[in-house]
């Protein structure tokens, strides 16, 4: 018959009373969202695996805070962000690639086009960096929630139960990311009116 895996609040149990291999365990259930987390938050792969390392020892320090009432990845959650925001705000520093913090397109099937309007992908690509950069113009606290949400697809309620916040600070911070983000664009919204008369057509 084959074993058991156990849950997450029975790892963490078992951390507690010193299991090394349990906390092993979360660790390698875990790591591949944080990291990807922290990639998205910092635009910076060598950042991201120091700030997964932070994050899981900050978690093992505070194991014995956990009370189970919420779910174990939201607790790190709130933790990872918290690394990272830290961190970003401790540097006040140099601008990070953030080129890859969003999602490739789909990797559906390849489409040999004969003809590719490369007029299109050019401003597709003016597109993107434009708005990649106007992200990571954003203050942390902005940043952190549209990528959450945006991203991650947080829900309202976990997005305020990662961030140790409510639901109505958190959809206020969105909202003020979104408008913030849409000032940061005005100078080039022609890039995007265009793209979007373009797709009504």
């Amino acid at each position: 018959m084959q074993e058991r895996t156990p849950d997450d609040l029975e790892l963490v149990e078992r951390c507690r009373r010193g299991e090394v291999a349990a906390f092993n365990a979360l660790f390698a259930r875990h790591c591949s969202w944080v990291c990807n987390l922290a990639f998205r938050l910092t635009g910076s792969r060598e950042d991201a695996e120091d700030m997964t390392q932070n994050a899981f020892l900050r978690a093992y320090r505070a194991l014995g805070s956990y009370d189970g009432r919420a779910a174990f990845t939201t607790w790190l959650y709130r933790i990872t962000v918290n690394v990272c925001l830290d961190e970003i705000k401790r540097r006040g520093r140099r601008p990070t690639p953030i080129t890859s913090i969003i999602p490739e397109e789909s990797d559906g099937p390849e489409i040999n086009d004969p003809a590719p309007d490369l007029e299109a992908e050019v401003e597709a690509s003016e597109r993107r960096r434009v708005l990649l950069e106007a992200i990571h113009s954003l203050p942390a606290k902005h940043r952190s929630v549209l990528v959450l949400f945006e991203l991650e697809g947080l829900s309202y309620e976990e997005m305020a139960a990662a961030l140790g916040t409510n639901v109505g600070t958190i959809k206020s911070r969105l909202n003020r990311a979104r408008l913030a983000l849409r000032d940061r664009l005005e100078p080039v919204k022609e890039l995007f009116i265009s793209s979007a008369s373009q797709v009504s057509r």
